[in-house]
């Protein structure tokens, strides 16, 4: 057995232990309900999934939200200058837009990270901009593209500290950074920002190592944070990599995640939304249920291990549509105590989004697609 399935399988022991689970609030709406029915066109077929939608709602009850209100999603832009790629400039453009289009209007917008692709004063002022055609309240983490050119300066200089909390109408908003506290490997070798730049840029950053991670100063912040919170009362936690252990050798995790899940475990309502997968995902880890989120600049092929256990695969991108498999997300808070995450798909049909098959390209079905790692990859360390 190699490290990475011994760490998988630890995880699974002290995370999934018998009788432990995200409160039993999720449910499946009528509407959802009818739609998959007829994607999938019989009943037997709906069950099969286990009732987990294969379009683009999910519905999730949540205690005690005081009032209805809803939110919206932004990440993974992952802009270049406008005369290198127009392309990227005119998605996030477009997010930006749909968001201010939303009615009833956002009480609030989270970027959850990768607004510039190389971290340069050039990409993340232009991010800036675009961002400041909203006028509601915006909360930005980090990702790892915005970061390691200069060490988060002029992140922090144009957008503030990189972690952040908040309560809105019964519920605790934590902003986490999963980003800064990557292992200096770059001094040894004299690594000049831009070659350091260029490392983390990969979508793994394997010469970097496990960098996602929380950071005990960080662990600490959270802990207190939450000593006064009631149990019961719903937590949401964003934050651009997973906090759990999907795919380490592409950072889909955060390598502290025993002490994190550790202040996690009282809470019986804890809901991370997280960026940097590029793809639609739901799973249930804990006490916690994860939902990954949509990418505006280019979708991630699902990783060499397959989804999640709850999530169903994206249907194909088409290769000819740079729009196809991207898009924003949309959060709601409804007064009947239900959170509703949409995700905002251009320009496919609510039908179209997901697959309907048990396989799809990138979970193995290797009739259409034969999966191999990478080069960088089989150098990881697990």
């Amino acid at each position: 057995m190699n490290e990475l399935e011994k760490t998988r399988r630890e995880m699974a022991r002290v995370l999934c232990a018998p009788g432990r689970h995200p409160d039993r609030s999720f449910s499946v709406s009528r509407r959802t309900f009818l739609q998959r029915s007829l994607a999938t066109g019989a009943l037997g077929g709906a069950a099969a999934y286990g009732w987990l939608p294969l379009i683009n709602v999910l519905d999730i009850r949540v205690a005690a939200a005081a009032e209805a209100f809803r939110f919206a999603w932004i990440s993974d832009s992952h802009l270049y200058p406008r005369e290198v790629n127009e392309r990227f400039v005119e998605k996030t453009v477009l997010a930006v837009e749909d968001v201010k289009a939303m009615d009833p209007p956002a009480d609030f917008l989270i970027y959850g990270g990768d607004l510039a692709q190389l971290g340069a004063p050039d990409e993340l002022r232009l991010g800036s901009e675009i961002l400041k055609e909203l006028d509601i309240r915006q909360v930005l983490i980090p990702g790892e593209h915005d970061w390691y050119l200069d060490l988060g300066k002029l992140w922090m200089e144009l957008f503030g500290e990189p972690n952040s909390t908040f309560d809105h109408k019964g519920v605790r908003f934590v902003a986490l950074d999963t980003i800064s506290r990557c292992p200096d490997y770059w001094s040894a070798t004299n690594m000049s920002p831009e070659e350091r730049m260029g490392h983390m840029a990969t979508l793994d950053g394997t010469v970097a190592g496990a960098w996602a991670g929380i950071g005990n100063d960080q662990l600490k912040w959270l802990q207190d944070l939450l000593a006064d919170w009631p149990k019961d009362q719903p937590v949401v936690l964003f934050s651009h990599n997973p906090l759990y252990e999907y795919y380490p050798p592409w950072n889909f995790w955060v390598r502290d995640w025993r002490p994190l899940h550790e202040i996690l475990a009282p809470f019986q309502n804890v809901t991370n939304l997280h960026g940097h997968t590029h793809q639609p995902l739901y799973n249930e880890v804990g006490s916690m249920r994860s939902i990954g989120m949509l990418a505006t600049a280019w979708p991630w092929p699902y990783a060499p291990e397959g989804v999640p256990a709850l999530t169903q695969p994206m249907v194909r991108v088409d290769p000819g549509d740079h729009f196809d498999g991207v898009g924003w997300d949309e959060i709601t808070f409804t007064a009947d105590a239900r959170v509703e995450n949409r995700y905002v798909m251009w320009p496919r049909k609510p039908e179209e989004v997901l697959a309907t098959a048990s396989d799809d390209s990138g979970t193995g079905d290797n009739r259409n697609q034969k999966l191999r790692r990478r080069i960088a990859d089989r150098m990881w360390p697990y």
